[in-house]
């Protein structure tokens, strides 16, 4: 079985600073890289922060910024892969485009389908307003005609089954050409829920050549999703961005003891971890 691909994703877009501790200023995002990296990660996915005073919990497209942030990572890690987020809702998705354009990171997420983004709570009130993460296929092809000129490879974001069956028909009809790089993002509450028993019907709904990780999110049945995909050779991702607690329950505070149970995952399906160079090779890059 192939060397495992570890991925840090260290921080993500909605949580909030003050209530997680997840990296913000290029220089904790390269902090919380590094120790990613010593724990095995080959490859960091960040999200871009807005910089001033108290506005750390919200989105930021600059450019400056995300050179900043991609050479401060690159400096704490030694040749790690860099994978940026380019997730928009709406129709003003531009600056997400520009900022892939500007600073070429090896490879950049491309939201595959549309969701309705939902999540009740037990009182019967929506935790937020129903919203819709709109990706029709013209945007898909934007962001895909972007990330390939850039020399970058494109990780399609699958939030549901329907997305996933999408991927094969995106390359037959030439939305894109090469290996398929499928991302599940499992444990939406209106998506793919997060179950290691979905990942064999997912696998037969992918394009046979297809490279795949798992987003978990959540908590109760993340690990053994994860060991679930380990087991079945895929490419493996965790990060505050997605938990924030081990198999026995403790919460953490940095990424390092996230990536490192990983690795655990990994030796347990009898695989080593990829280096970065070794995760060079095998994603082509």
């Amino acid at each position: 079985m192939s060397k495992a691909i570890i991925c840090g994703a260290i921080n993500g877009v909605l949580t909030d600073p003050k209530q997680h501790n997840v990296p913000v200023t290029p220089a904790e995002m390269a902090q919380e890289a590094r120790r990613a990296y010593d724990a095995g990660a080959s490859i960091i996915h960040f999200h871009l922060r807005q910089q001033g005073e108290g506005k750390g919990h919200l989105p930021s497209w600059d450019i400056d910024l995300s050179r900043e942030v991609q050479t401060a990572i690159r400096e704490a890690c030694p040749g790690i892969i860099l994978n940026h987020t380019t997730g928009v809702v709406g129709p003003n998705y531009q600056e997400a485009l520009d900022c892939v354009t500007a600073t070429e990171p090896e490879m950049a997420a491309c939201n595959a389908g549309s969701l309705n983004y939902l999540k009740a709570r037990s009182d019967g009130q929506w935790a937020w307003p129903p919203m819709l993460f709109d990706n029709r296929v013209e945007k898909v092809q934007e962001f895909c005609d972007v990330i390939l000129a850039a020399n970058s490879i494109p990780e399609f974001e699958c939030f549901d089954t329907g997305i996933v069956r999408s991927i094969e028909m995106y390359r037959r009809t030439g939305m894109f050409t090469g290996v398929p790089q499928i991302n599940l993002v499992m444990g939406v509450a209106s998506g793919m829920p997060l179950t290691p028993e979905l990942l064999p019907i997912l696998i037969d709904l992918m394009p046979d050549d297809a490279r795949w990780q798992v987003t978990a999110i959540g908590r109760s049945e993340v690990w053994a999703t994860h060991q679930k995909t380990a087991d079945l050779g895929g490419m493996l991702r965790v990060g505050l961005e997605d938990t924030f607690y081990l198999p026995n329950g403790d919460k953490v505070s940095s990424n390092g003891p996230l990536v490192e149970q990983m690795a655990t995952c990994a030796h347990n399906a009898g695989r080593d971890v990829a280096s970065p160079s070794e995760a060079r090779a095998i994603l082509g890059l």
